[in-house]
């Protein structure tokens, strides 16, 4: 596994965020982030970089739009040791992303609300973070991916104990549990929505 320099942070669920990347930070593991996620750990005083300074294009649409960008994606899906995706990260000033901490936008707290809509149902589908999830899960020779802050804890020890490395091991087990998770989430929606046209 190569040693972890730079992870992506969005979440939406911020339990243990703060404490998790002042952990990264202390190791010198550079913090890119969004949004709400990225304001919390500035106003907390945790180095990190806006991912519209990765991208160079601002967070659009409400939000929708914000890490579906090649700067990002590239920077997950390149495989470190392929010549060809080197050569493109170099031409297009691609730089690796080694580490993918994302949880989703809260769709399954949202249907359990009282008379909501179809409309905000809609609004909490989560894209870009299944995205992200996905392509570092796919790509876990050289990405690690986190989805469960009860995962926190244990990889910032698997940090500090292998030189900045997360065992090949250690880090098949948490793509498989991500794309678990991605599952999980598109079958309530698909049964939630389902559900919602059927008038139930």
């Amino acid at each position: 596994m190569p040693k972890i320099k730079r992870a992506l942070v969005s979440v939406s669920d911020k339990s243990g965020i703060l404490e998790f990347c002042q952990g990264l930070s202390n190791l010198g593991i550079e913090i890119v982030s969004t949004g709400g996620t990225s304001k919390l750990l500035k106003d907390n005083n945790v180095p990190v970089m806006d991912v519209s300074e990765v991208t160079g294009f601002p967070e659009m649409m409400n939000g929708r739009v914000k890490t579906l960008h090649p700067k990002i994606h590239g920077g997950i899906l390149a495989v470190r040791d392929n010549p060809e995706h080197v050569t493109a990260m170099q031409e297009h000033d691609i730089t690796g992303i080694d580490m993918v901490v994302v949880n989703l936008y809260p769709f399954e707290e949202v249907m359990k609300k009282t008379n909501v809509s179809l409309e905000e149902l809609i609004e909490n589908i989560d894209i870009g973070g299944p995205t992200m999830i996905r392509s570092a899960a796919k790509n876990n020779r050289d990405v690690t991916v986190v989805v469960s802050p009860d995962d926190y804890a244990k990889v910032l020890d698997m940090l500090k104990n292998n030189q900045l490395e997360i065992p090949q091991q250690q880090n098949l087990e948490l793509a498989i549990k991500a794309f678990g998770r991605t599952a999980q989430y598109d079958t309530t929606i698909n049964t939630t929505l389902a559900k919602r046209i059927q008038g139930e």
